[in-house]
């Protein structure tokens, strides 16, 4: 798993493990690497995990973002390199993308039952506002667009993997390939489409 390493002048160094996708850095509570640190702004950073690795992006901070001391807005990390935010200071362990897929073991509580909608869509069971549009291939899950974890494949399509078994997760609704017409099927609208249109006068 991708990991940075904090630098502090004595032991015991704090470790950052990044999940897959966004990871923010800054002083936000909310942030996945928060910082209280006076140089470090309320949103200073992002880390993005993908299977190509980790870039990050500065979001305008105040002190910028320093990759082995040079400044940048946006930079793909290597083992080895210093990170700075701020005043700051990360050795890059690792910026591997490790996806994890445990067992589904029995006895393990089952999905909570469906709860619909007025408009008869089924809601995500912890966001029971928000339609689901995700759907669990292995444990059934169903899930809203801010519960599903999302894989970013560079230069390609994002993968969709559930929160609570890490297995694929399928968009509901997601239309089949179309079926090919033949020459036959489209003969027939033809002929249809002619016999069935209204003469001129008739309505």
């Amino acid at each position: 798993m991708a990991r940075l390493i904090l630098q502090t002048d004595g032991p015991g160094q704090q470790a950052f493990e990044l999940r897959i996708g966004i990871n923010r850095a800054g002083r936000a509570d909310g942030c996945e690497v928060c910082l209280s640190h006076p140089s470090v702004s309320v949103l200073h950073c992002e880390l993005e995990l993908t299977a190509e690795g980790v870039r990050v992006r500065d979001l305008g901070s105040t002190n910028g973002t320093f990759l082995d001391g040079q400044r940048v807005t946006e930079a793909w990390l290597a083992p080895g390199q210093e990170l700075s935010v701020g005043g700051v200071r990360f050795l890059i362990e690792s910026t591997d993308a490790v996806i994890a897929i445990p067992q589904f073991e029995r006895g393990e509580p089952p999905p909570a039952a469906p709860v619909f909608l007025e408009d008869g869509q089924a809601a995500c069971p912890r966001h029971t506002d928000t339609a689901a549009v995700f759907k669990c291939s292995h444990c059934q899950e169903l899930m809203c667009p801010a519960c599903v974890r999302v894989l970013r494949v560079e230069h390609g399509r994002p993968h969709y993997h559930c929160h609570r078994c890490s297995h694929p997760a399928e968009r509901l609704g997601a239309a089949g390939p179309k079926k090919k017409r033949g020459f036959l099927t489209r003969l027939q609208e033809t002929v249809k489409l002619k016999f069935n249109h209204p003469r001129d006068g008739q309505k």
